[in-house]
């Protein structure tokens, strides 16, 4: 994208909504439709590398002293065919609700690693070429030991006019993690918070219910953490996040809610319930153990359906039993009234 265009696309993006596309390695290639100026849509990926060109990597993790500076590699390839200057620019990282790791917009400040990369503010590739960028990671002497997230990204900007006629700048990034291990004691840990259960009768009175637990899984310690668990209520189990699922890794000091349901639950009036969170610690020390935690997710589960139907068969029961009763009464009735009109007709023969 020329000079001219991303300068005003930079206007554009300060004066109006700003909206971005970002795509996190190893995803790419990935591509942004440019402004009406450019012949047509421009396409690169960004991949870790050494100084010969890519190496593999999914992402860059590094171990380093407070104090300590150490060089990376990223490779800018253009797959469009036209010549592109992209904007290169480093931020704080984080994961996503839903797991995936993002990092901060430009319209926001870095207050951690994303400050420590140094890397030069522009690089032009030309059409169907790779360009080879160094950056450095400074880590401050006072930096915190444990795990610090940052991410790397070189962008296009590029204008859209809105239904309004307003311009709204779109920056389109593409990149990858760059996760800085800080030596010192490493103290991984985690607790469960906010757990709340519940329950849905099922409509059949003959059949079980649901349980649904939701619940906050904290990193209270100071290093990346990959969570995985099971919620149990009433002797069913249900393994979170489920097979499809995408992996929840925690940064220290995030906080991910989760919300599992547990098929087969009967209302027992209270079901015993439980969230066990087994952490593990990703990165330097991958697979090291901390300790699981466990929280109460016990809940009541009243048989309303149930109590219902009983009520009903009671109430048939005892109907029938009163109807048998005077059904019984009015026979015995006929009975003492027959032999009454007998023993008079009896009198009368013998008078």
């Amino acid at each position: 994208m020329v000079p001219s265009l991303r300068s005003r696309a930079l206007r554009g993006l300060f004066a109006a909504a700003a909206a971005f596309l970002l795509v996190w390695g190893p995803a790419g290639p990935a591509a942004a439709q440019t402004d009406g100026g450019d012949p047509g849509t421009v396409t690169w990926s960004v991949r870790p590398a050494d100084e010969a060109g890519e190496d593999g990597r999914s992402w860059v993790e590094q171990e380093l002293d407070p104090g300590e500076t150490a060089t990376e590699h990223l490779a800018i390839r253009n797959l469009s065919d036209q010549e592109v200057t992209f904007r290169i620019s480093a931020a704080d990282g984080y994961f996503q609700e839903n797991g995936r790791f993002s990092m901060l917009p430009s319209d926001q400040e870095s207050v951690d690693a994303g400050l420590w990369i140094e890397v030069q503010d522009e690089v032009t590739v030309g059409a169907d070429e790779t360009v080879i960028v160094p950056f450095t990671t400074a880590v401050p002497e006072n930096a915190t030991p444990g795990d610090h997230a940052a991410g790397i990204a070189a962008s296009v900007l590029s204008q859209q006019v809105g239904e309004d006629g307003a311009t709204v700048g779109v920056e389109s990034r593409v990149g990858f993690r760059v996760m800085t291990r800080v030596t010192g004691e490493l103290a991984p840990a985690a607790s469960v918070e906010a757990v709340a259960s519940e329950y849905e009768l099922s409509w059949n009175p003959f059949a079980p219910g649901s349980a649904q637990v939701t619940f906050e899984v904290v990193n209270t310690g100071n290093a990346r953490l990959l969570v995985t668990g099971v919620v149990g209520a009433d002797g069913q189990e249900v393994a979170f996040p489920g097979p499809d699922e995408i992996d929840q890794e925690l940064l220290p000091g995030d906080r991910r809610a989760f919300t599992v349901t547990v098929e087969d639950v009967w209302p027992l009036v209270f079901a015993p319930g439980s969230v066990t969170v087994t952490p593990t610690v990703v990165g330097e020390g991958e697979g090291a153990a901390v300790e699981p935690v466990t929280a109460d997710a016990g809940f009541w589960a009243l048989p309303w359906p149930q109590l219902f139907v009983l009520a009903g068969i009671v109430l048939l029961a005892v109907s029938s039993l009163r109807g048998r009763r005077r059904s019984r009464a009015r026979l015995e009735g006929r009975l003492a009234r027959a032999r009454e009109e007998g023993r008079r007709e009896a009198l009368k023969e013998h008078a």
